[in-house]
């Protein structure tokens, strides 16, 4: 995906607005100028940044169903992908969980300059995080399966839709998890790159636990 085609599917996906292209222009912008100093991504991606972070952060969207008023939780937050890109185009409440402190300081302060009101960051380990039930969990780049289930397994029930970007290894990853943890699982190609896909997962409960109903 090039990058021109990275804002023509934006815009054909979410019918982008003149404001929302702003905020999008005004955290790339950023995310650049810091890039160098707290290694927020790396530099063979920053010619396509759009592409390679905006657009493969934007894409969870399109798996995470209807806003039912409860948190998305996005864990590992890191530079705010997906987290910022995501709320910046919906305005459903989102939590970034993040645990190093230059990275709570930097997203504190995105979320500051683009008056980002439905979002908020949790300053710690997701282990950490009070229990909740939130609508979607999504991680990039957090942890394997197994352990990122059990570290966030608090804070769903049987509705959360786990959206989680795997890359290459997404199959395999899958495979390795699911001896300990049983749910409905698929997974979907990337838009933004043929090889790679993401894990999607709901219903999720240790091995051997009973599962909720549908």
């Amino acid at each position: 995906m090039t990058e021109d085609e990275a804002r023509a599917w934006l815009q054909d996906q979410f019918d982008v607005s003149r404001e929302t292209w702003a905020l999008l222009e005004r955290y790339v912008a950023t995310l650049l100028s810091a890039a160098d100093e707290q290694n927020l991504i790396a530099d063979s991606t920053k010619p396509h940044i759009w592409a390679r972070h905006i657009v493969d952060s934007a894409q969870l969207l399109t798996h995470a169903g209807d806003d039912d008023g409860r948190d998305w939780i996005d864990l590992g937050s890191g530079a705010g992908l997906p987290g910022i890109v995501i709320a910046c185009l919906v305005d459903r409440p989102l939590m970034m969980v993040e645990s190093r402190r230059k990275r709570i300081d930097f997203l504190n302060d995105v979320i500051a300059d683009l008056n980002l009101g439905n979002a908020r960051v949790f300053g710690g380990r997701v282990e950490t995080v009070p229990a909740t039930k939130a609508a979607v969990i999504s991680a990039r780049a957090y942890a394997p399966l197994p352990k990122l289930f059990s570290s966030a397994l608090h804070l769903s029930d049987k509705k959360t839709v786990w959206v989680l970007p795997k890359g290459r290894n997404a199959q395999n990853e899958l495979e390795a998890a699911r001896p300990a943890w049983q749910g409905v699982f698929h997974v979907e190609p990337s838009v933004t790159d043929a090889d790679s896909a993401l894990i999607i997962a709901r219903n999720l409960a240790p091995a051997g636990k009973k599962k909720g109903r549908p």
